[in-house]
């Protein structure tokens, strides 16, 4: 509908004029002249010395005001590792690119949403790894691509690798994807994804991969790895719908220290590892495993 402004309504009754205040022929009285008098003299000036003076601290104040305007705004768009005095130290955490979850078959939905009873991950396998930090160097063997279930079981000690191979074989393993690199303070990182062809055999793998040896942890240890002790930050890592086990080696320890992680989301299974020469930080361990489990949440 269109909406026109209505004319303005315009008075219909007979002109009138308003007359002005009557004058006398006779002329003005004296006290108008008396008045008209007074009002032409002009009003006393200020002093030139005082209006100078006004003008000359009003600059300086717009000048004083702009320059600390311009200084505030200067630093507010910088930095704060730019600024002097405010650099702040890095934590230990690593620079990774940003993360994307990759895209979907068509009509396939997400693993933790409506319509998805089985908690599927419909997207490729491959593309739910993390990627490698900035100045990691890659692993040769572990590229981001597929490996084979004996590439997997080497990461524990061959004491259990038999127990587990017979597991996987009677769990309908789709594939195992996996991305390793070593970082320029010499961590060795691995992450390991399981594909079942449902929840129940993932999880049923993840008991047996858990399986406590009286209260001394999983039985199923890394490769070189004698003793266990859980690692408490699971509950700072809010994923809905996942589960996450983290490990450390417990002292004393070889030359290097391992950290290791599980993470149980819907019909796949992440392992993730880090190695390093002395002790494997924690910080940088935190980050990959919360990283890994958002992607897969």
């Amino acid at each position: 509908m269109t909406v026109t402004e209505q004319p303005t309504e315009q008075p219909t009754g007979p002109e009138t004029t308003t007359a002005g205040p009557e004058t006398t022929a006779t002329g003005p009285t004296a006290d108008a002249v008396e008045s008209t008098a007074a009002a032409a003299e002009p009003a006393p000036r200020r002093p030139r010395r005082v209006l100078w003076a006004v003008a000359r601290w009003t600059a300086a104040v717009v000048v004083c005001g702009g320059a600390g305007a311009g200084a505030a705004m200067g630093i507010t768009a910088l930095d704060r590792n730019d600024v002097p005095g405010l650099a702040t130290e890095s934590d230990g955490r690593w620079d990774y690119p940003e993360l994307r979850l990759p895209a979907l078959p068509v009509d396939r939905p997400r693993p933790f949403t409506d319509g998805n009873e089985g908690e599927i991950h419909y997207a490729d396998l491959r593309e739910l790894l993390l990627p490698a930090p900035a100045g990691a160097t890659p692993d040769p063997k572990l590229k981001g691509g597929f490996v084979s279930t004996d590439a997997y079981l080497s990461l524990y000690a061959k004491e259990s690798r038999g127990e587990l191979k017979e597991h996987l074989a009677d769990s309908t393993l789709r594939h195992i994807a996996a991305r390793g690199w070593t970082t320029p303070d010499g961590t060795r990182t691995s992450i390991h994804l399981l594909r079942f062809s449902s929840v129940a055999y993932a999880e049923a793998f993840k008991d047996v991969s858990l399986q406590a040896d009286a209260a001394d942890g999983p039985k199923a240890l890394p490769d070189g790895v004698e003793g266990v002790v859980m690692e408490n930050f699971a509950d700072d890592v809010d994923v809905a719908d996942t589960s996450l086990y983290a490990y450390a080696e417990k002292k004393p320890y070889g030359p290097e220290r391992v950290r290791w992680a599980y993470i149980q989301a819907g019909d796949t299974l992440a392992l993730i590892t880090q190695a390093r020469e002395g002790e494997a930080l924690v910080v940088p361990f935190q980050q990959t495993v919360t990283l890994q489990n958002q992607l897969l949440g």
